[in-house]
């Protein structure tokens, strides 16, 4: 076993050493089961340190290929084992569905633009006639550009934004290399990070988005890429204000490290955030991808997001998406420049955006009136702190409420547990939840002898 492993590696870097592992496993010859040998083992036979071992199984163990059981050793695993490991199926796993699910991070459909009128503008227009065509329609792309927080090299539409993050991240990351990430992330990109075997980097985060101290610290990890959201942080709320961005951008400026770290944006809240765009790209648009979705503002069945920023790496996306899908339908590229320049549209997404804001006002101060501090200052979801998870979780459920887990959204723990709740899908009765969310938490509750009921009755 030490001889097959030891004579499969040529490169014996922390990131060599994982993919020769991996190739392995991969093959066949380090089957399902096989407890590997020790990385003090391993160390001496390749001569080596045993801290370059264990980077290497770390990445290894993120990518799902292994597991360390505590003393009875290292385990490779069976390749059906990824849905299990995955932290978006801990956040979507719920024993039954219950009557108020306000889990789901998605946004409510009432308040989405009717896609009806503009199926029938556009008509049955013949929108490709060859395989050779660019991928975006050349009028949505002006009005992209346009819209645009800085000018962009080059500019893509991709199948949402989790598609543009996953061929990103294809692009710019490498088995073991280091990426700075917000915590608490979304759960599906730590997942996207894991399968490539990339070792997440917390950054901490305040009011005004990431902390420059942190991301300076961060940096001196030698990382490849930095991810945030600039708006409307999911869970957490917060949008990046516009000195913060300046502030960050000079941070990377200034850093040894900094100008080789590319920092991918996920503009995902879009048209319904209320804070203003607002991108690193402006500072530093050699080194800054900005992905701008439209699923929670247009509708999640358009499966559209626009990919701008340096031309080598958005062309990069481009000519392997050729490989695959080839393009996003054009048909529903001219629905969406459809609905971005249709003036009824406008009105409709910004009565969604001020509906949104009040359903967050609303929660938010009755939350605080009952002692819980949930700010929600921006998209459709809320973090809220609570003594206990599991309990919480347990609490609403028996009044017919789902909240999502905070634990699969944290890389490191936070130090104290959380629930996320989709404010954005809560239409009314927000005293009444308020106190079943405040006897959850564990905190005061001044007004639950008093209003405390079941959603049965207040929350339809």
């Amino acid at each position: 076993m030490l001889q097959l492993i030891a004579g499969a590696i040529d490169d014996r870097t922390a990131r060599g050493v994982a993919a020769a592992v991996s190739r392995l496993v991969r093959t066949g010859e380090l089957p399902a089961g096989t407890r590997l040998p020790t990385v003090r083992s391993v160390a001496r036979e390749l001569g080596i340190s045993p801290t370059t071992v264990s980077e290497a199984w770390r990445s290894l163990a993120s990518a799902g290929a292994i597991q360390t059981r505590g003393r009875s050793g290292t385990f490779v695993l069976p390749p059906n084992r990824l849905r299990q490991s995955l932290r978006y199926a801990r956040l979507t796993a719920r024993p039954a569905t219950l009557p108020h699910d306000f889990s789901t991070g998605v946004p409510d459909h009432d308040l989405l633009p009717d896609l009806a009128p503009a199926l029938r503008r556009i008509g049955d227009t013949r929108l490709t006639t060859s395989y050779l065509e660019e991928p975006v329609l050349p009028r949505l792309e002006v009005v992209l550009r346009d819209r645009w927080p800085f000018p962009p090299q080059q500019l893509t539409v991709v199948d949402g934004a989790l598609d543009a993050l996953d061929r990103l991240i294809a692009v710019a990351v490498r088995l073991g290399d280091r990426v700075l990430v917000e915590n608490p992330a979304f759960p599906p990109l730590l997942d996207l990070l894991d399968t490539v075997g990339a070792v997440p980097v917390p950054v901490s985060l305040d009011g005004s988005g990431i902390a420059p101290a942190s991301l300076a610290a961060g940096l001196d990890r030698a990382p490849v890429a930095l991810l945030l959201q600039p708006r409307a942080h999911n869970p957490t709320g917060i949008s990046m204000t516009p000195e913060r961005a300046a502030e960050l951008a000079s941070v990377l400026a200034g850093h040894p490290l900094g100008g080789t770290v590319v920092v991918v944006e996920d503009d995902h809240a879009g048209d319904i955030a209320s804070a203003p765009p607002v991108s690193l790209g402006e500072w530093l648009p050699e080194q800054v991808v900005h992905i701008r979705s439209f699923s929670k503002s247009h509708g999640p069945d358009l499966r559209l997001a626009a990919v701008g920023g340096p031309a080598a790496l958005v062309a990069s996306v481009a000519d392997r998406r050729l490989l695959g899908p080839g393009w996003s339908s054009r048909v529903l590229q001219a629905v969406l420049l459809d609905l971005l320049t249709d003036p009824a549209t406008v009105r409709v997404l910004a009565g969604a955006r001020r509906e949104y804001a009040r359903r967050r006002d609303l929660l938010t101060a009755a939350l605080a009136d009952r002692g819980v501090d949930a700010p929600a200052p921006d998209g459709i979801n809320m973090w809220i702190p609570v003594r206990d998870q599991q309990q919480a979780m347990l609490s609403l459920a028996a009044h017919g409420i789902a909240v999502a887990p905070g634990t699969p959204f944290e890389i490191d723990p936070l130090g104290t547990d959380h629930v996320r709740l989709t404010v954005g899908l809560v239409r009314d009765g927000f005293d009444d939840l308020a106190d079943l969310l405040a006897d959850a938490a564990g905190g005061p509750n001044r007004a639950s002898g008093r209003r405390l009921r079941t959603l049965r009755r207040s929350i339809r």
